[in-house]
């Protein structure tokens, strides 16, 4: 039987590895300024493979993160309540109805909420659209971020997780925001958006010349 280690030693470890490994990082953020102007509640976007470097360049604002109920979501909890996020339990296998319930009163007092839209078990890169309703119902607008290293070690995982290495380049790039409009027809429309938005920034925040990842 393999030994997992409880939650709570997770969270005491994991932040403090997180802030040596982040200040190695060089980074730099494209159209950043988008993110900084929004001011009512938002749903950002991001890929479950971006999530570590985003946890460093967003910790300490309040943001409320979707986590999901499993065990590794436990130790993602604890981890981001210390990088100065609020965790919101619950994910699209476990806890949906839940999760989706901690997103509205999250978004209805004007906060951000980020979550991976293809999280926490895949298929990777494949958009769960309930969190698009969950923004229709309130108001808030959608913004997606994505994230890239110039050299990264790519994990053995369902969505080949993304681990900058030590002094390597960083680089976050910020969609603009749209809301979405009434009906079906409008998160239809979300839902391309999304799409269509990720392959834009990635291209963006693509690394030219460089091998960019290990396995």
């Amino acid at each position: 039987m393999r030994w997992q280690p409880p939650p709570e030693l997770v969270a005491a470890v994991a932040p403090g590895l997180l802030r040596l490994l982040g200040l190695t990082w060089r980074t730099e953020r494209l159209h950043h300024d988008r993110y900084q102007a929004v001011a009512g509640p938002r749903v950002v976007l991001f890929w479950h493979e971006m999530l570590l470097p985003l946890l460093w360049l967003h910790r300490g604002e309040g943001v409320a993160v979707v986590v999901s109920q499993a065990r590794d979501g436990r130790y993602l909890s604890l981890s981001a309540s210390r990088l100065g996020y609020l965790p919101i339990a619950g994910s699209s296998t476990r806890g949906g109805v839940q999760a989706m319930k901690g997103v509205v009163r999250a978004l209805e007092a004007g906060r951000t909420v980020a979550l991976a839209p293809d999280g926490p078990a895949g298929p990777r890169r494949v958009l769960k659209a309930a969190i698009l309703q969950a923004a229709q119902r309130t108001g808030a607008v959608v913004q997606v971020v994505v994230a890239s290293a110039r050299h990264c070690r790519r994990l053995a995982s369902w969505d080949r997780f993304m681990v900058p290495m030590p002094g390597t380049r960083v680089r976050a790039g910020y969609s603009l925001t749209v809301p979405i409009a009434p009906g079906p027809e409008g998160l239809a429309e979300a839902e391309r958006w999304v799409r269509g938005t990720f392959d834009t920034l990635e291209e963006e925040t693509a690394w030219r010349g460089a091998a960019k990842s290990t396995d």
